[in-house]
């Protein structure tokens, strides 16, 4: 069967043509996507080219979750752990110290024994006095005795009197020895009075060589050992020490601080406030105003502060350093109310009314807002805004609503 060439050059002709027609189709595709790519480039040119240069470069902060009720600071003051009672114990007479009976750190009670002094020539001035006392009460048991016999003979001399049978003289002679006797009595219980005071005295002299704690605490200096001289005023050229041990009551540990005297009206007694030791910075420590000290130092213009520590710890040692933030509780509802917080100078105020500029979708808009109050440079919103919003901070004055704004600092 032999092939219709014409009929098969058609097809090879049709063939081309349809070839032809896709090859058309798929180039006008192509530069149509290349036309609309170079439009979005050319856009995007002229935003970057006129749009960006038209923006106004403002700093900007974002709204923060506000701080707890109450927990924003009024003031802040820096001072000292101190303790109420302290006392640096010494002996009330000279002495040559025979015995120390504590070492630094031991915990004392009241009436302890620290120490002792050489007492071998109180002792002996004290049995002295011990026996002279006995000597006086043996006399007074004479006089005692002689009078009681004196009474007698005197009584059975009336009565050999009054059958006349003894002299007048005699009788008077026997009131008289009786009389003198009662006067020897009185003189004895004086000597005996005497030597009983005496004797407690020495006895006191005794005493006084034992140091004993003033009140129950904790020794944190020994300042003498056995052999040394003690007294309890400064002499022999400096080798003699003037005392035994200091003794810190640890239960009486509270904080003192300065405060700027421009600053006190905020500080009231019995205020809430918050410590922390500088040995323990992540350690927040319960805290309230005891009293304020009615006097200032007018070299550095400061106040100073008592504050009591609600919960004593042994980690709170005196003379550390320390800084406290004070809290006004009556601002504690406001705090409560408020739902964002923002940098104090993205804030404006005018005629009673506050406002802020929210930054959206790269513009400026005005948002009026119900301002709290303002701490350590953060103002408090109590309605207007919420947490996350951006915010203009210190905004030009050209600003206008709707203005495109740039971010130079977004915090």
């Amino acid at each position: 069967m032999s092939l219709d060439k014409e009929a098969l050059s058609e097809l090879r002709k049709d063939a081309g043509e349809r070839t032809g027609r896709y090859e058309t189709r798929n180039t006008a595709r192509r530069r149509r996507w290349i036309v609309v790519a170079a439009a979005v480039v050319l856009a995007a040119a002229a935003w970057l080219l006129f749009g960006r240069e038209g923006a106004v470069e403002v700093e900007t902060a974002t709204a923060q979750t506000p701080p707890a009720a109450g927990s924003a600071a009024v003031l802040n003051a820096s001072g000292y752990v101190v303790a109420r009672r302290m006392a640096t114990v010494s002996a009330k007479v000279t002495g040559r110290v025979t015995e120390v009976a504590f070492e630094e750190g031991s915990a004392v009670e009241a009436g302890q024994v620290l120490a002792r002094l050489d007492d071998s020539t109180v002792r002996a001035a004290y049995e002295v006095a011990r026996r002279q006392l006995d000597v006086a009460r043996l006399d007074l048991k004479e006089v005692e005795v002689r009078l009681a016999e004196a009474i007698r003979s005197h009584d059975r001399l009336r009565a050999l009197k009054d059958d006349n049978l003894v002299s007048a003289s005699a009788l008077d002679a026997a009131e008289a020895e009786a009389e003198a006797l009662q006067a020897r009595l009185e003189a004895a219980r004086g000597a005996v009075a005497v030597a009983e005071s005496g004797r407690r005295l020495r006895e006191q002299d005794l005493d006084d060589l034992v140091i004993r704690a003033p009140f129950a605490g904790v020794v944190v200096s020994k300042d003498a050992q056995p052999g040394e001289m003690v007294s309890p005023i400064s002499a022999g050229g400096g080798y003699t020490r003037t005392g035994i041990a200091t003794l810190v009551d640890m239960g009486s540990r509270e904080i003192e601080v300065d405060v700027n005297e421009a600053y006190i009206n905020r500080v009231a007694e019995r205020q809430r406030a918050e410590a922390v030791l500088d040995a323990y910075p992540d350690w927040k420590i319960p805290a309230r105003v005891i009293a304020i000290v009615p006097t200032a130092d007018r070299q550095k213009a400061t106040v100073r502060v008592r504050i009591s520590i609600d919960e004593l710890d042994p980690r709170i040692l005196p003379d550390m350093g320390v800084k406290v933030r004070f809290f006004d509780d009556r601002r504690a509802g406001d705090a409560a109310a408020a739902v964002a917080a923002v940098p104090g100078a993205a804030v404006l105020e005018s005629d009673g009314a506050a406002w802020v500029w929210r930054v959206d979708d790269g513009r400026a808009r005005r948002t009026s807002v119900a301002a709290g109050r303002e701490s350590d440079g953060t103002r408090e919103i109590l309605q207007g805004l919420a947490v996350g919003d951006v915010v203009v901070v210190g905004p030009p004055e050209s600003l206008r609503d709707g203005d495109r704004v740039r971010h130079a600092d977004a915090r």
